[in-house]
């Protein structure tokens, strides 16, 4: 009897330590933690700053999630990125973005990403805080940046953005092919990206609804909770989640998430194990953004 005793004690230990590794690698975004900086790549005023990813947190080349705030008549100063992937997302409000010296107005949730070879910067011109996120993949996991000594204030606007963006408007959002309580849209596909960065995808779960188990074995990704709560299972570890988190799910392990009381409303970041994969994952019709012009071009004759 004390042998089997101590054999559940020894299981409930190891099944607490696996939930506890994988609660470990979760990254959260605590606003009063956040660092405040100013001046960054050269850019006007000040904002709050928060690493909640790092370049270990995945095997691939994701470099890093970075969250916080860009501050009233504040930004980030134009700069170049040759050998990584940047994106830029404001969660509320709206924020001046540039891409290769074009500047233009985006109203929030929305990103602009920055391919490699361009430069970006990002302005917030109102008097208000606006929520920012920063999202960065290379083709190692050795970051780069070279900067103008460009802040953009005051630059000229284009009425139509001159370049690519990503908007997560909830009315874009689709059934999910599977069913259920899931709605999802790809927001950018891999034609976007010029490094094993594949796509952005936007997910909507329904309250008590799941996205069933699934793994990539040459695909990792970085889930973040936009808004709601529930719970992510990677590799059988299962672990609340909340806004603000981020979780990591590497090549090869399996993920499911299921919401709570409340939606739970994910963005997914899906990053190739090299480019290799990324090119065999391109290569696939059904993994480009589902436009009409497209269904038509890729439909098999």
């Amino acid at each position: 009897m004390k042998r089997l005793i101590l054999t559940a004690a020894l299981l409930l230990s190891a099944a607490a330590a696996a939930q506890a590794q994988l609660a470990t690698k979760i990254g959260h975004y605590v606003p009063e933690k956040a660092a405040h900086l100013t001046a960054v790549h050269d850019g006007a005023g000040s904002m709050n700053f928060m690493p909640i990813m790092g370049l270990n947190t995945l095997s691939t080349n994701l470099i890093f999630l970075h969250r916080g705030v860009l501050h009233a008549h504040s930004g980030i100063g134009q700069h170049f990125h040759n050998h990584c992937e940047e994106m830029f997302v404001i969660w509320d409000s709206e924020a001046e973005f540039t891409i290769n010296g074009r500047t233009s107005t985006l109203k929030g949730p929305a990103g602009a990403p920055d391919r490699m070879g361009s430069s970006h910067a990002i302005y917030n011109p109102s008097d208000h805080d606006v929520e920012w996120m920063n999202i960065n993949v290379g083709t190692s996991k050795v970051y780069d940046a070279f900067n103008l000594g460009d802040d953009r204030v005051g630059a000229p606007q284009d009425k139509v953005p001159q370049f690519v963006t990503m908007h997560l408007d909830k009315a874009l959002l689709k059934p999910a092919p599977n069913g259920g309580k899931m709605q999802r849209r790809r927001a950018l596909s891999p034609s976007v990206f010029y490094s094993p960065w594949s796509y952005v995808d936007h997910e909507l779960i329904a309250p008590g609804g799941d996205t069933g188990t699934s793994k990539m074995a040459d695909m990792s990704e970085a889930y973040y909770v936009i808004s709601g709560e529930g719970s992510a299972t990677v590799n059988g570890e299962t672990v609340a989640i909340k806004k603000g988190d981020a979780i990591p799910v590497d090549l090869d392990q399996s993920k499911s998430f299921k919401a709570g009381a409340a939606p739970l409303e994910l963005m997914i970041i899906g990053v190739a194990k090299d480019m290799k994969a990324k090119d065999a994952f391109a290569a696939n019709p059904a993994n480009e953004t589902p436009e009409p012009l497209l269904a038509v071009l890729n439909k098999p004759r």
